[in-house]
């Protein structure tokens, strides 16, 4: 399966699905990593490695208009599905039809609780004992797509903004290849909000 891996910034969910990949834990390829910000540290991870990349600077233009030139890229590199590692754009729904149930996402939180941004500020600040990550479908509403896997982090006493997003952060580089081999396996069915999960052979 060839992957598509948009990115804003350091890219370090890109770098471990490349590590799974690389390791043969993942049976896929990246086919092209897309940043819309030139100067996306991660770039420079898929420059070391030889993945192919390319930058959409997403400033100054409309959403549908860049996400036009999006769908256009990751098509001509025959892209089966679409993983966004930290890609701080909200997609249109073209790109949602263009790839049906097949664009995904990870989030550092137990969605549906703290979507949008700060989502570990969010949890300290409302006190739970328990957030997370969540990787999961992305639909053209802003963190509601339908959830593949998720993995529960402790909150800490002490904990800090920083200490907890680390936290999250390993979890995150675990479940993402895992919700990729899922979908790579075919053993993902979905309807409606519900995602099922076949077991292995």
């Amino acid at each position: 399966m060839r992957l598509g891996i948009l990115i804003s910034g350091r890219g370090s969910n890109f770098e471990a699905i490349a590590n799974s990949i690389a390791r043969g834990k993942l049976d896929a390829e990246i086919a092209i990593v897309i940043s819309n910000r030139a100067n996306a540290p991660g770039l420079d991870i898929a420059r070391e490695r030889g993945i192919p990349m390319r930058v959409i600077a997403s400033a100054g233009l409309e959403r549908e208009a860049y996400d036009k030139l999006l769908i256009d890229e990751l098509r001509t590199h025959e892209v089966d599905l679409v993983c966004l590692a930290g890609f701080m754009r909200l997609l249109s729904a073209n790109v949602i039809r263009a790839f049906p149930n097949r664009v995904l996402n990870i989030h550092p939180s137990l969605l549906p609780a703290f979507a949008g941004l700060d989502s570990q500020r969010q949890a300290l600040e409302y006190g739970v004992r328990i957030t997370g990550c969540t990787v999961h479908f992305v639909d053209e509403f802003l963190d509601s797509g339908p959830i593949i896997i998720q993995s529960a982090v402790p909150v800490l006493d002490g904990d800090t903004v920083e200490s907890l997003s680390a936290r999250i952060l390993v979890q995150e580089h675990l479940i993402y290849s895992k919700a990729i081999g899922y979908i790579v396996d075919g053993r993902i069915t979905v309807e409606g909000r519900r995602v099922s999960i076949r077991e292995e052979d």
